[in-house]
């Protein structure tokens, strides 16, 4: 089976979740990340309580867990930002490379033009690896949600395949559903499978469906409409997936600048943005939204940008 999946946090997360919780964890390595209500520092005992606690949800996780099984070699990952810049080509190429180092820009300790060329190269091959394989009549899996990258990648994975016509062997798409009980009175709200954890993808593979052929057709000829439209921006609205101006955001943006105070933190401002409105797109949109407001004299850098974080790391003004 052909896994197929649309960010690199699905395709690391998928390959763990293959064998998650088969056999001896052995040494469990983690991250904790812990801050005092007060603002003030931990003690060495409380960092290391927190850290044992850590390892006991990893450890209970583990055993709780059921492996989906399933090859490393068979997931590829499509993490090409579709939903954002210039569609109107339909293999990888130097248009979508210049909108990945465009997006990369924001961040000069990956090395914008090295990750995105790193990024194009990998999907190409990836794509070629598929296409024969699928073009031999394997069977594959598409793990999408209802963010506008992953339905982008659906849509375009789609209109790639049918260049292939009827050679191609079954087709099955595992949806992210919005929001789920977790059995003690409260809702889950996922926004991508990049959150789930690893030892919980085997509870999605009940929502697995064979797409029929003509669901196929309908994403690819939708995906040849929006190419033809070639706007900035495709998003979800009311379930569909359209064409829209690179504006679509920034009222959002706004009405958060109004509510900061006269100076204040681009990175918490971008965190709040993306938590409180659940857009389904990530920081370095946002970030490149807020550049186009700094260029237009709306808002002022107060401190320098870090030379090995992202730009957003530093104070904004207002500017009347």
């Amino acid at each position: 089976m052909i896994e197929i999946v649309f960010s690199d946090s699905a395709a690391g997360g998928l390959k763990v979740a293959m064998n998650y919780g088969r056999g001896n964890p052995g040494c469990i390595g983690i991250g904790v990340s812990v801050l005092c209500a007060d603002g003030g520092e931990l003690t060495k005992e409380e960092i290391e309580d927190a850290r044992r606690e850590a390892e006991e949800r990893e450890r209970l996780a583990w055993e709780r867990a059921v492996p989906i099984g399933g090859n490393l070699a068979d997931v590829f990952g499509f993490n090409l930002a579709l939903s954002v810049g210039d569609i109107s080509k339909s293999r990888p190429d130097t248009r979508r490379q210049l909108v990945l180092e465009r997006l990369f820009c924001l961040y000069p300790e990956h090395g914008g033009r090295q990750a995105a060329q790193k990024l194009m190269q990998r999907a190409t091959d990836n794509l070629d690896m598929v296409l024969d394989r699928a073009g031999k009549g394997e069977p594959l899996r598409l793990w999408y949600s209802n963010q506008p990258d992953d339905l982008c990648g659906l849509y375009w994975f789609m209109a790639v395949l049918d260049e292939l016509g009827s050679s191609i062997g079954p087709i099955n798409l595992i949806r992210l559903p919005e929001w789920e009980a977790d059995g003690n009175g409260n809702i889950i709200r996922m926004a991508s499978w990049g959150e789930i954890a690893p030892g919980d993808w085997h509870r999605y593979l009940v929502w697995q469906r064979m797409a029929p052929r003509v669901f196929c057709q309908g994403c690819a000829a939708h995906w040849r409409t929006l190419q033809k439209e070639n706007a900035p921006l495709r998003a979800v609205l009311n379930g569909q997936l359209v064409s829209m101006p690179e504006a679509l955001y920034d009222d959002f943006i706004m009405r958060e600048i109004a509510a900061e105070t006269e100076t204040f933190h681009e990175a918490r401002l971008i965190g709040r943005i993306i938590g409180k409105y659940q857009l389904g797109i990530g920081d370095g949109w946002i970030a490149l939204r807020i550049e186009e407001m700094l260029r237009a004299g709306q808002l002022e850098a107060v401190t320098a940008a870090p030379i090995d974080g992202p730009i957003y790391h530093r104070m904004l003004k207002k500017r009347h």
